[in-house]
């Protein structure tokens, strides 16, 4: 969600923290269950972009740890081996699905994990990497239900949306 050597926090993780409401949250809190986001961006750079922003969910820094690196979310073959969404590097270059790697390492890729805490004991309990994390917000559940969809270039119908977007989970236009 935010890089070290990042100004900014990733737009499409941004998109999905704006729909984080204080209603949600409250709702999450009746029923015994908490929001928390955690990034590697040291907690200045994040407590900056988050009051810009206007969020109030709590935002944790994993700053100099492996937290990220141990629920394959950041990627950096000299500190782990690269697995994303339960694949090993090679089984995403067999499925053509290696741009989750492209860039310079470290990589840093969406991905939402769950806990259960029973005392003293925390138990990792479920985790979605890449688009299943785009139910983090709102918005796509809803579009998902109308005519017109998320209006991304890959739905068919080709041709119903006068304005096709590419496959961008950050709303930009």
């Amino acid at each position: 969600m935010f890089d070290p050597r990042w100004e900014d926090g990733c737009p499409s993780c941004s998109a999905a923290a704006d729909e984080f409401s204080d209603g949600l949250l409250e709702h999450l809190h009746t029923r015994d269950t908490t929001f928390a986001a955690v990034s590697r961006a040291p907690i200045d750079k994040i407590e900056r972009y988050k009051a810009r922003k206007g969020w109030t969910f709590p935002w944790y820094s994993s700053y100099g740890s492996d937290f990220n690196y141990d629920f394959h979310v950041t990627m950096d073959e000299t500190v782990a081996p690269i697995e994303y969404n339960y694949r090993a590097k090679t089984e995403h270059e067999q499925a053509g699905t290696s741009y989750y790697f492209e860039g310079q390492q470290p990589i840093e890729e969406p991905g939402f994990s769950c806990f259960l805490r029973d005392g003293d004991d925390i138990f990792h309990t479920y985790s979605m990497y890449g688009r299943g994390a785009e139910w983090l917000g709102g918005s796509y559940a809803f579009l998902d239900l109308t005519a017109l969809g998320r209006q991304e270039e890959w739905e068919e119908p080709k041709g119903r949306a006068a304005d096709p977007r590419g496959a961008v989970p950050d709303f930009s236009a």
